[in-house]
């Protein structure tokens, strides 16, 4: 018979005494309070991320030309549409306010540039977060899910660099580019229901404008739309590379970012304006 195996004696604890386990503590669970604070700091990592991959190589250009295109395709017509009933209501809702107080002149100048300030760049940021982000949410969440950004990690390639940074820059150039049109028709809008509407003159409505409009206010409207593009193209990449409980998940995560840039963009505005109206002096001041 085999002699048994001498027993090792416990080895005594931190605390002095002898064969008690050692005591583990679960860490806290994150506090819910703090959650909108979490996402929004990795919201704004990614902005700076993206931002820092822009000017580095490789470039994808062909998914960049692809994504213009696509964005471009499903915004024109619609932001064309809205912005002419949009043009006419300011156009008559101004009109109205300025026979009741006598300034009929200035009717042509108050609504071209609450068109170009304002109707503008909103139009353009909510049909592009709509129907370009929606879209690029969805098919970034739909690779989330069937771990085709885990295998581009594993090898070796950025899914930043090379999904979300095209797509971010096709939402801020259609955004510049479709400002531009919605402005263009948005005015012959306004201009049109003005003049046969309200029985306006063509010439007081072109003289009001070059009168009380001047060239900063064209440049603060392209730079809105270029920085609500940016916001637009930014929630729906995070959202979309963020998604939970699977199909579901990224619908889900397609209603969130729409919302969430809809937020945005109304308080985004406010800020711009508000420096604009303090930085630039009104034209004859």
């Amino acid at each position: 018979m085999t002699a048994p195996l001498p027993v090792r004696p416990p080895e005594p604890s931190a605390n002095g005494g002898a064969g008690k386990a050692p005591e583990y503590r679960q860490p806290r669970p994150p506090l819910r309070v703090l959650a909108p604070l979490r996402e929004t700091g990795k919201l704004f990592a990614l902005g700076a991320t993206v931002t820092r991959a822009v000017f580095r190589r490789p470039f994808q250009m062909r998914e960049f030309i692809e994504q213009f295109w696509f964005i471009a395709s499903v915004t024109i017509l619609p932001a064309a549409l809205v912005s002419i009933p949009f043009g006419a209501v300011i156009a008559l809702q101004v009109g109205s306010l300025t026979q009741q107080l006598g300034a009929q002149s200035f009717t042509g100048g108050a609504s071209v540039l609450a068109v170009i300030q304002q109707a503008s760049p909103l139009i353009v940021a909510l049909l592009i977060a709509g129907a370009g982000g929606s879209a690029i949410c969805a098919d970034l969440g739909s690779r989330k899910i069937r771990e085709e950004l885990d295998a581009m990690e594993v090898m070796g390639v950025s899914p930043v660099q090379r999904l979300v940074v095209p797509r971010v820059l096709a939402t801020m150039f259609v955004a510049v580019l479709l400002n531009g049109l919605v402005s263009v028709v948005g005015t012959l809008g306004g201009y049109f229901f003005n003049v046969i509407m309200q029985h306006g003159t063509p010439g007081a409505y072109l003289s009001s404008f070059s009168a009380l409009a001047q060239l900063p206010d064209l440049y603060i409207s392209e730079v809105k739309a270029l920085i609500f593009g940016f916001l637009a193209g930014i929630v729906a990449a995070y959202r979309g590379l963020n998604p939970r409980g699977g199909p579901k998940g990224v619908g889900d995560a397609v209603n969130q970012s729409v919302v969430i840039t809809f937020m945005l963009l109304f308080f985004v505005n406010m800020v711009l304006t508000a420096v604009y109206l303090q930085i630039v002096p009104a034209k004859g001041s």
